[in-house]
């Protein structure tokens, strides 16, 4: 049942769980002055439950730049500012996933912009079109719609998704040990197909990760996939040949067992 976790497990924070098997509530931080032991449980918090949520923590843009560098090296959004586009904000390792134009004005629903930020609304685990893949996604939320409105942000529990998933599947993973291939156009082509129908993503540079890896925080079996995989790679032609479709099966029965 969720409620207040075991304080031999956790002394500089406290955590409460929102979902029987990941997710969790984290209070009791001290955000102007988060000390090396604090952030240990945090990570440890997060390598736990996968999700955290922390509420009114007061951080500004830098806060949140600052508290970032603790945990690794930060991406950055400098390759995606094509067209003369602008940042709304100082710092490059902050990406911007809201609606709003460098004016602070709302998209027009019809812009180019618009339409690639749908394939932000489709499952995906972020980054993974990136060559090395992100430890961490910390995401800020400085003004809410009103209850009722939309605009949520769902997520999933990729780690318990890959144990439920039926076991001739699970095995077959396991056992081909399959690659799978990334690319930031496949999320675009597929939140809006009409808007991107001459956009070819295999045309695209491709990440490439294994479908089935290890996380490393938690020891767990999770799975790397998601919208911004294009296709399954194998050893050899029969293997991708076999591999065809198990995308689309992936986020079928991968999303009913993380549901």
């Amino acid at each position: 049942m969720p409620g207040v976790v075991d304080i031999s497990e956790f002394s500089r924070i406290s955590v409460r769980e929102l979902h029987p098997t990941f997710a969790a509530e984290v209070s009791g931080i001290d955000w102007t002055n988060v000390d090396d032991e604090t952030l240990e449980e945090i990570k440890a918090a997060v390598h736990k439950y996968g999700v955290c949520v922390f509420r009114n923590t007061g951080l500004d843009d830098t806060a949140h730049v600052e508290f970032s560098r603790r945990l690794g090296d930060l991406d950055d959004v400098k390759r995606y500012l094509q067209g003369g586009r602008k940042l709304r904000y100082e710092y490059y390792e902050l990406f911007d996933a809201g609606n709003l134009d460098e004016e602070n004005n709302l998209l027009d629903p019809d812009s180019p912009r618009a339409h690639a930020n749908r394939g932000n609304e489709l499952f995906h685990s972020d980054s993974t079109f990136n060559p090395r893949r992100s430890s961490y996604s910390l995401l800020r939320a400085v003004t809410l719609p009103p209850p009722g409105t939309g605009g949520e942000t769902e997520f999933a529990d990729s780690r318990t998704a890959y144990a439920d998933l039926p076991a001739p599947l699970r095995s077959e993973l396991e056992r081909e040990d399959y690659v799978g291939a990334h690319t930031f156009a496949q999320s675009r082509k597929l939140g809006s197909p009409a808007f991107f129908a001459d956009l070819d993503p295999s045309s695209f540079e491709m990440a490439r990760h294994r479908l089935v890896q290890i996380h490393a925080g938690s020891g767990r079996r999770t799975l790397c996939a998601g919208a911004h995989l294009h296709h399954i790679e194998g050893r050899g032609a029969c293997e991708e040949r076999r591999a065809e479709g198990l995308p689309e099966r992936l986020r079928r029965e991968g999303g009913a067992a993380a549901a």
